[in-house]
Formats: C-alpha cells, structure tokens, sequence
C-alpha cells in the first residue's frame, strides 16, 4: 500500500506527542533522541505533514499533529486493553449467557456459585433482558428465553425446560391472617397479583374453579414475574406463579402454597443455542449443568 506507515515510527510519534519530549520518548522506547528525531521526520516526509513545532530544546504538537495523535493514541490504548484481554482470556473461557429477568434474578442467579465451583475455568457473564437475541450477529452463547416460541434462525437449536407448575402463593402472614386462606373461595377477601407475562393468568386458574367467584379485574399488575413475587412476599396479596421461580421463598418460608404444589403445568422456558457451537466445552458444561439442577 502506498500509505502504509512503519509501526515504529507510529510508535515513536506517540510516545513523543505523549510526553512532549524527544528525550523522555527515546528513554521510554530504550532508543536515541537522533532515533526518535529520525522516526517522525520519516512521518512528516511520508505524509507531507508537519507535526511538531520545534522550539529551542522543545518540542510541541502542530495542529495536524494534535489530531493525529489523538486517534493514535486511541488506537494504542485499544491494543493495550486487547493486549491485556488476551492475556486473560488465554487463561479461562468466557460463556456469555442471555436470559429474562425473572429467571435471572429468581432462578440463575443464586446458583450461579455452584456453576462456578464446578467450573473455575469458565467465567460467566449474564446479561437479563426481554430483548429477542440474534444468536448468529450477537455475541451472545445461551439465549433463555420465556413464552412463545419466536422463530430462530437455521441452524439454532432450542432445547425446552421441564413444564413448570403455576400455583397461587401470598406470605405467611397472608395465609394465617384475620382471614385465612384455606379453600379456593377465600381468595375473594384478598387482593389478586397479577404477573401478566405469565402463562397462566387468574382467568385460566378460574376455568379449573368454576364455583369460585373473584373479580379478577382488580389488583396491581406487573409485567416481570421477579416483581409479582417480590409483592406477593411483601403482603400485598397473592400472585399465581411459577414453583420453578420461589423455590428461594418457599425454602425460607417468605411464600406458601395455601392450596399445595399441584397445579396446571405450562412449557414456558427454552434454552437456545447455535448447533454449530454446541459442543464447545464450556457451552456443553453449562448446558449439562442447567438441566441437572432443574431435574433435582
């Protein structure tokens, strides 16, 4: 090419423009002031540019030159972070992970540890959005994704989770409290959490208690699950959710099922990932860890 510059007067013009020095660039560089001198005049011949000013004993940046080595410098601070990247990365793989909130923050999230205990050579990177991934342009390696199954591109693979069971959860204090909730008709002195990207709605669970008349018209309503539960934990009333997304409530006895852990199933969760990285370790490692802790 006819442009192409030596990389290493590149490098002398930088430390020079960094240090506004011939002499501390040259001692930076383990090279002579005449070599640092010889490098850039090279430059400005090349380019028919001037760069720098030469005062008496000093040296300072023309215009032309400030511009330049502004993206320079840039461009050194990008090979020194990729540099350093690198050196880091040789050492350990790097799985990004894409997932809804809910499932992030109630399900993935405080197990993570045991992934990482498993796997200290895999660092994981979760990123929590409902943003439809493009698995082929993004860098992204597991998309999870909740609900209707959206069309993948050629070549995806898309691997369904257990069916979750939905049932209806409030506090401790809710279930036991001036008005206890013991039969499906004790709802009706309650207030109804609505998690409305949710599966099943408290119109479906109403089709399954035909006897049973609430007004599911009222109650606060929330578009994330992780919020639905955090109300239903708070008192605020009863939500009807996921057993796979409270296990941590039930466990710690935040939330109970006043009417037990039967309930209508739904296959909401799916695990997506390109075929042809499919077998890359750390892909294989997570996958097979994920469905092991969703069998147990």
């Amino acid at each position: 090419m006819q442009n192409r510059v030596s990389l290493k007067a590149v490098q002398a013009f930088e430390a020079a423009a960094r240090l506004s020095s011939f002499a501390l660039a040259a001692e930076e560089l383990f090279v002579t002031p005449s070599a640092i001198s010889h490098q850039i005049k090279l430059l400005e011949e090349q380019f028919g540019v001037q760069l720098f000013h030469r005062v008496h004993r000093a040296v300072v940046l023309t215009d032309s030159g400030r511009r330049y080595a502004e993206e320079v410098s840039a461009a050194f601070a990008r090979i020194d972070m990729a540099t350093r990247e690198l050196g880091r990365t040789a050492k350990s793989d790097i799985l990004t992970v894409h997932s809804t909130p809910s499932f992030a923050t109630q399900w993935l999230m405080p197990r993570l540890a045991r992934f990482s205990a498993l796997n200290p050579d895999i660092d994981v990177r979760l990123n929590a959005s409902t943003e439809a991934i493009d698995l082929v342009s993004q860098t992204v390696d597991i998309d999870i994704r909740y609900g209707m199954k959206r069309l993948q591109p050629a070549g995806t693979m898309v691997l369904p989770f257990p069916p979750e069971t939905i049932v209806p959860l409030c506090a401790p204090s809710l279930a036991e409290g001036p008005h206890p909730i013991r039969t499906p008709d004790d709802l009706r002195h309650h207030t109804l959490i609505h998690s409305e990207v949710c599966l099943v709605g408290w119109r479906d669970w109403m089709r399954q208690h035909r006897k049973v008349k609430l007004d599911i018209s009222r109650g606060p309503r929330f578009d994330r699950s992780f919020m639905a539960i955090s109300a239903a934990v708070d008192g605020m009333g009863v939500c009807l959710e996921s057993l796979l997304l409270v296990q941590r409530e039930l466990e710690t006895g935040r939330l109970v099922a006043p009417f037990g852990l039967e309930g209508p199933k739904v296959q909401g969760y799916t695990l997506n990932l390109l075929k042809s990285r499919a077998e890359l370790p750390k892909i294989r490692s997570f996958q097979d860890w994920l469905f092991a802790e969703l069998a147990a």
